[in-house]
């Protein structure tokens, strides 16, 4: 029998119904204050202790000592964050192949002159000007010829080169190298400024001499690719895009772009991603329309400036397109963010900000921005759970009691979250053990065991659960997996209760602590068909550049834990039974996406999945036979979008590995 709801009681129970849940929080708020208290207590009394610490002459004394110690003690982390030998050989192949990766991406390739002829002579549908804007400031002089000598050799030639110059007296060379310039090229603008005005305030001055119909945003001391303008100018005209921007790498300051440090290949635009750091950074380029009533920078998020813009604009945008290629190279010297960010600690501050005022932007409350492992400017955002919506736990089950015991066990005695049922959907079970363990869960009246007679097909057995909850939300659980996070379904639950997301998928891991499950990529594997990225890489990884680290929009989350809202689940009819092993969660993240929900995967919900441990594996015998078929099947359905590649996985890596290792092109 269901309980009744507030709405539903008379005037007297109603009353007593919230008098009861206000005691309830009130004991639970008192036990957090007093938490809390004892915490700060601990902060005071530590921070005293560690002052003393530092006002010491022996601690000044040590610091060489010191140095030498935490040096040895992170590179000790870093080789720690590979998890095995075999994971430290993994990377080791990874820095190979990428060594060789990289002649396809620096000086080599530039565009040939029979490239370049082609490029130049090209005439598109649209005549757009290119306003690059670049701030100075006391910038070295071959940085400063290195920068503008790769405007000048843009293929695409509609373009002016906005510079204003907030050097100091010492640096007059840079105005007068400028000047040099902007008296042989007209498109070259410069401007002395009274004063240096920062970041924001010299790019600020940049815009005010622009002209041109999209604004590009370029650091004093960086590099472009000669064709970055025209692979823009395509993406303008062919997908009328009004934001824009590319893959990057960083290279030694005073070396060539072929002397590279760091390749970033990104994904295409995600919103939820760019809350968590700023992966798209550069080079970005927008129509000047969508600046209308705003400020390009603002000085408040002044070190994450470009941060805030790119979040404010990106809102605003028809279609923001990503340019899979490298055009960018990123000068990595004394002094610069992309040397370190501690030369710049600002930044991290600018950058929390920066997104805090984004999510107020979109309507959100009461959230905490924080830094992860990863990277100082990469960030876990925890949201605010609205209500208390109740959350159904499907888990199918066929004998395997052990499994199964372990599952319910780790739920009931890990979970914080409070409102919700388990629904067991048994299949044909033989033992008289599972029987014994059903009666023994009677005594919870959160548990049901509900009983599907057909053979076994995933699908139609999670559908005939679903039809029993009563949840406004639905987990899809395998019995093979064990809760790690307590707050496991809060974390699901926090990014499914958005409006514009359908399925949440969780960090799963074998029993060895290795990934099993960190986001689905269609197209990956040997089937072609889909695989699961960071596959078998160490609990300790913090994935590609950072990605295991932070939430982020995936094309597809796996079936073993997935949440979604179950009155989505409904307009798409469950799972598709065509699909009865094999691929029936990425055919349903795919459907999802179709009509316009995002699918997040959350690494911060972790569960051990002791995957297969149930019915065994799909490679051999009749089990691999209908795997092949179901992997054909998924093939022809969503042809289109496997030939487009997964918008989350950059098409210079590899389909043929799940770690990120780049392609090479013979």
């Amino acid at each position: 029998m269901m309980e009744k709801t507030p709405d539903q009681m008379t005037p007297e129970e109603a009353l007593k119904y919230y008098q009861e849940a206000y005691q309830k929080e009130k004991k639970k708020t008192a036990k957090l204050s007093a938490r809390l208290a004892d915490a700060n207590m601990q902060v005071e009394d530590l921070t005293g202790k560690l002052n003393r610490i530092k006002d010491s002459g022996i601690w000044k004394a040590s610091k060489p000592l010191r140095s030498a110690y935490h040096f040895m003690k992170r590179t000790s982390q870093r080789v720690g964050n590979y998890g095995s030998p075999k994971g430290i050989a993994r990377k080791i192949r990874n820095k190979m192949i990428e060594r060789e990766a990289r002649t396809q991406h620096g000086l080599a390739s530039f565009p040939s002159p029979e490239q370049r002829k082609i490029q130049e002579e090209t005439v598109f549908p649209r005549k757009i000007t290119f306003s690059i804007l670049v701030p100075l400031y006391n910038t070295p002089r071959k940085f400063l010829t290195e920068m503008i000598d790769s405007v000048v050799a843009q293929t695409y030639g509609d373009w002016e080169l906005c510079l204003a110059d907030g050097s100091d007296g010492e640096h007059a060379f840079v105005g007068e190298i400028c000047k040099g310039y902007a008296d042989k090229d007209k498109r070259i603008k410069y401007e002395k400024l009274a004063r240096n005005e920062g970041i924001s305030g010299n790019t600020n001055e940049c815009l005010k001499m622009a002209t041109g119909e999209y604004i590009g945003l370029f650091d004093h001391d960086d590099i472009l690719h000669p064709c970055a303008l025209f692979e823009y100018m395509k993406r303008i005209c062919e997908e009328d895009a009004d934001y824009i921007y590319c893959d990057e790498a960083t290279f030694k300051g005073n070396g060539t772009i072929d002397d590279m440090l760091t390749l970033h290949f990104k994904p295409d635009f995600a919103i939820d991603n760019l809350r968590a750091n700023n992966y798209i950074c550069h080079f970005s380029v927008f129509d000047r329309k969508l600046l209308d009533g705003m400020e390009l920078f603002r000085s408040q998020f002044d070190g994450s400036q470009d941060h805030d813009m790119i979040l404010r604009l990106t809102a605003r945008a028809k279609h923001v397109a990503h340019v899979p290629k490298l055009l960018y190279y990123w000068r990595s010297h004394k002094g610069s963010v992309a040397s370190d960010i501690n030369a710049k600690s600002y930044a991290i501050e600018a950058a929390r900000g920066a997104v805090a005022d984004h999510l107020r932007s979109c309507g959100m409350e009461n959230f905490e921005i924080v830094s992860t492992k990863a990277f100082e400017t990469i960030f876990r955002i925890k949201y605010e759970i609205k209500d208390n919506p109740k959350i159904s736990i499907l888990i199918p089950n066929k004998d395997h009691v052990g499994d199964l015991s372990r599952c319910i066990d780790s739920i009931l005695k890990e979970s914080t979250y409070d409102n919700y049922e388990i629904i067991i959907i048994e299949n044909n079970s033989v033992t008289e053990e599972i029987e014994s363990y059903y009666e023994s869960l009677e005594k919870y009246d959160n548990i049901r065991v509900v009983r599907y007679e057909g053979d076994f097909n995933y699908s139609r057995i999670n559908n005939f659960g679903a039809s029993f909850a009563t949840g406004e939300y639905l987990v899809l659980l395998n019995n093979d997996t064990q809760v790690i996070s307590i707050n496991w379904m809060e974390e699901l639950l926090m990014y499914a209760q958005r409006e514009d997301v359908g399925a949440v998928g969780a960090k799963l891991y074998y029993g060895d602590k290795t990934i099993q499950h960190a986001g689905i990529v269609i197209g990956l594997g040997a089937h072609r068909t889909a695989g699961h990225t960071h596959y078998r890489v160490a609990q300790t990884n913090l994935g590609y550049m950072g990605r295991l680290c932070y939430a982020q929009d995936v094309t597809a989350v796996t079936g073993a834990c997935l949440m979604v809202k179950k009155a989505l689940f409904d307009q798409l009819k469950g799972l598709d039974e065509e699909f009865a092993i094999a691929l029936n969660d990425v055919d349903f993240c795919l459907r999802l996406r179709e009509l316009g929900y995002l699918n997040v995967w959350n690494p911060y919900c972790e569960l051990y999945h002791f995957e297969s441990v149930s019915r065994g594996l799909d490679d051999q015998g009749e089990k691999a036979k209908r795997y092949n078929e179901e992997s054909e099947r998924f093939r022809k359905k969503w042809k289109v979008q496997l030939e487009k590649g997964d918008p989350y996985y950059n098409p210079n890596f590899s389909l043929d590995r799940s770690d990120y290792a780049l392609r090479i092109d013979k």
